[in-house]
């Protein structure tokens, strides 16, 4: 049953169950802790459409026109009823309007930019670029407003947060979508106009307008226009650049109240931020803690300091992170 109080996500099933061609799962301990906060749909792509646990592997060759979904040892060719299946199954999925996917690496159904590429089946070389699975590519390109991301490139902290920071913030701007409130769409804006100066001060500008020219009469459309512009500002991860004129406009909130060697401290650590010396956590923390010490309570709702539950962020990372 779907909790319409938490995100829906779409999981490759092989995450959870032992559905994989060689009879495994591939448990993930970032899934384990995400599932109290999600809604989850499976999808195995390759059982699916007939195929049984354990099977023969599957790989895509490349010919004349395009990419082919075949067994690596006989060459059977799957990739049609590979393709049918996908169509039918996203058709479905559009209407329960999911709100981000995690999908399995490496896999020739489910992979995101990381699926080799052979020129035969049988004992053939691989090509050296790579692609997206079958499925992957056609959820990618119908429904591209969600984050969508496999389980190997979420060992990576910063990918991570930008995952988990786009799935609430989509999942809550749609409660504001099913309620077609302006008010809604004002508190919307404000607790997150930070977050989104991060992302891009222009769009946050954009979205500001947007806001601002909305009454009852044009409600809907104004949601569809911010909800498109939304999801292009949240699809680009956060500069460091950007991060730091957002923490100094925070900063402007408190330069007047703090001491100099408090202000000496804050901006000491945001030059090691921008050496990339220290996490872009700790200038925020800093931040927050003058929000909380001086109860500033516009900044008090800011997406910034939590943009998801607290209990999901972990400090670790595959190396190239943090």
């Amino acid at each position: 049953m779907i909790d319409k109080n938490k995100p829906t996500i779409l999981l490759s099933r092989c995450l959870e169950e032992a559905c994989r061609y060689d009879g495994t799962a591939k448990k993930n301990t970032f899934i384990d802790r995400l599932k109290p906060y999600v809604n989850i749909i499976t999808v195995c792509p390759e059982m699916d459409i007939g195929l049984p646990t354990p099977r023969e592997a599957l790989r895509l060759i490349e010919s004349d026109y395009g990419y082919s979904l075949v067994f690596s040892k006989t060459g059977s060719d799957l990739t049609e009823k590979m393709n049918k299946f996908s169509d039918e199954f996203i058709d479905k999925l559009l209407s329960l309007k999911i709100d981000g996917a995690i999908l399995k690496s490496k896999s020739p159904s489910c992979g995101i930019n990381d699926v080799k590429i052979y020129k035969s089946f049988g004992k053939s070389a691989k090509i050296s670029k790579k692609t997206n699975g079958i499925f992957a590519e056609k959820l990618i390109n119908r429904v591209n407003s969600i984050p969508i991301e496999d389980d190997g490139r979420l060992t990576n902290f910063n990918i991570r947060e930008h995952f988990l920071t786009r799935l609430f913030a989509m999942f809550n701007f749609k409660q504001v979508e099913e309620c077609k409130s302006i008010n809604e769409l004002i508190k919307f804006q404000s607790e997150y106009k930070y977050l989104l100066m991060a992302y891009s001060p222009l769009k946050q500008k954009q979205l500001g307008r947007i806001v601002s020219n909305t009454d009852k009469e044009n409600i809907e459309k104004s949601l569809t226009e911010y909800k498109e512009l939304l999801s292009k500002a949240l699809s680009v991860s956060p500069s460091t650049m950007r991060n730091i004129n957002m923490l100094l406009h925070l900063f402007g909130y408190f330069s007047k109240d703090l001491t100099t060697k408090e202000k000496a401290f804050f901006l000491d650590n945001l030059e090691r931020y921008r050496q990339k010396k220290v996490p872009f956590s700790l200038p925020l923390t800093i931040i927050n803690s003058w929000v909380i010490r001086f109860d500033n309570k516009y900044l008090l709702s800011q997406k910034i300091f939590q943009a998801f539950p607290i209990e999901l962020v972990e400090v670790t990372d595959s190396g190239k992170g943090i």
